[in-house]
């Protein structure tokens, strides 16, 4: 077995070669690198070794997501099969979540949105890759999972192909290919969908599978999230606890209903040093900061309960990290590295306004109860901007130290001047 795999490598490299400097090598070669280790070596000068490359930290994030992912096959059939029989009386794990049946409403829901997602994506990728003559990058390998796990269950593939390829050329492509984008990919292509699409990304049925099917018919059902109960004043007829909440065992986007999952994931990409820590905990305080407000504006009776913005604004401050997609937002979306601030100080504020932005426009948007996303893609505007602040706040800093430093004279023995610096 290993000497076919080795004839099989050697074969590869061979035709590698064969291709190097036609017009179909960028594809090649992407497919190339995909399956073997490249086999070119370095003949002089000095190189940086490292374990870490972009593919390497790309699969890596993908590993976080996975578990998601799983979880959100099991709980498409869940939510599907509660919403026509009812909750279970008492919920029992393996009997009532971790069934075929409720797996097989994810295989045959979820599973094609990831393939309609990494088939276009990658496709256009490859396109432009041969028009520019430039290797095929692996930065759609995260955005290509990204995508299907924060849309809902029943968005139409057509829709989700047309939002892929918008994404893919205006949120990247047009601005020179992975590492030159100033705008998050995964969150353009939900950006397109809810202003292209809007009935499709809000509502009570596009979060069930089915629901919109069985729309005016005596076997409808209702998906409504928490977010949505709450933008409407309902909260009241909500039949979910905090356990629900944290474990995900309620409607929303495909993969961004278990808080504890993509709590793993964070503490994951943390350990392995793939994502910012400042970036997560400061965007939790700006969140927490902004929830605070709001309790406090209803606990001194500045809203009555008849606003409109009543629900969501006595909503206890600290839940609004375990509903919607803000704790996935944070974890997956606030990190990209590319996107975001690059300054340990810049992260702290960027960080800070994304958590304070998204339950602000939670609150203040009753027609789309989320916020995290748009938050951060406005964020991304403005991270170069805290970036440059903060590096021009350092160099004012360094100048005025240089200021006020001292230049002692000659020692006694009358050696050469030396220049001492010493900040007052």
């Amino acid at each position: 077995m290993s000497d076919k795999k080795l004839t099989f490598k050697k074969r590869l490299h061979i035709l590698k070669h064969h291709y190097r400097g036609k017009k179909m090598a960028p594809a090649f070669n992407a497919l190339h690198t995909f399956l073997f280790a490249p086999d070119e070596t370095t003949h002089s000068g000095s190189h940086v070794r490292a374990a870490d490359d972009l593919k390497r930290t790309m699969n890596t994030v993908i590993m976080a997501l996975v578990p998601v992912l799983l979880f959100s096959m099991f709980n498409a059939g869940y939510q599907h099969y509660s919403a026509i029989n009812g909750f279970p009386a008492e919920f029992s794990l393996m009997n009532d979540f971790l069934t075929w049946d409720n797996f097989w409403i994810g295989i045959i829901k979820v599973l094609p949105l990831v393939v309609v997602s990494y088939g276009v994506g990658l496709l256009i990728e490859f396109i432009f890759a041969v028009i520019k003559g430039h290797e095929v990058e692996e930065g759609y390998l995260v955005t290509g999972m990204l995508v299907p796990l924060i849309v809902p269950i029943d968005t139409p593939l057509w829709m989700l192909a047309v939002a892929v390829v918008f994404g893919v050329v205006i949120g990247k492509e047009v601005f020179g290919g992975t590492g030159m984008n100033i705008l998050n990919p995964a969150l353009t292509i939900r950006a397109f969908l809810f202003f292209a699409y809007p009935t499709w990304m809000s509502g009570d049925k596009v979060w069930v599978y089915e629901a919109v099917e069985r729309a005016g018919g005596p076997d409808a059902i209702s998906g409504e999230t928490i977010l949505g109960y709450l933008a409407q004043n309902k909260g009241a007829e909500m039949s979910y606890s905090i356990s629900d909440m944290f474990f995900g065992f309620i409607p929303g986007s495909v993969g961004e209903t278990s808080t504890f999952l993509i709590l793993l994931g964070g503490l994951f990409l943390i350990f392995s040093k793939i994502a910012s820590w400042r970036i997560m905990l400061s965007a939790v305080i700006g969140s927490l900061v902004m929830g605070l407000i709001f309790n406090g504006v209803v606990d001194a009776g500045w809203i009555g309960e008849t606003s409109k913005f009543y629900g969501l604004m006595s909503f206890d401050f600290w839940q609004h990290l375990i509903v919607g997609g803000l704790a996935f937002g944070i974890v997956y979306m606030a990190t990209d590295p590319v996107t975001g601030a690059q300054t340990n100080r810049g992260k702290w504020f960027y960080g800070f306004f994304i958590g304070f932005l998204s339950v602000m426009i939670r609150v203040f948007n009753p027609a789309y109860p989320e916020g995290v996303f748009l938050a951060i893609l406005l964020m991304n505007v403005f991270a170069p901007t805290i970036d440059h602040y903060v590096v021009r706040g350092n160099v004012k800093r360094r100048m005025k130290r240089l200021k006020n430093a001292t230049i002692l004279p000659k020692d006694s023995a009358g050696k050469a001047n030396e220049l001492h610096v010493e900040t007052v």
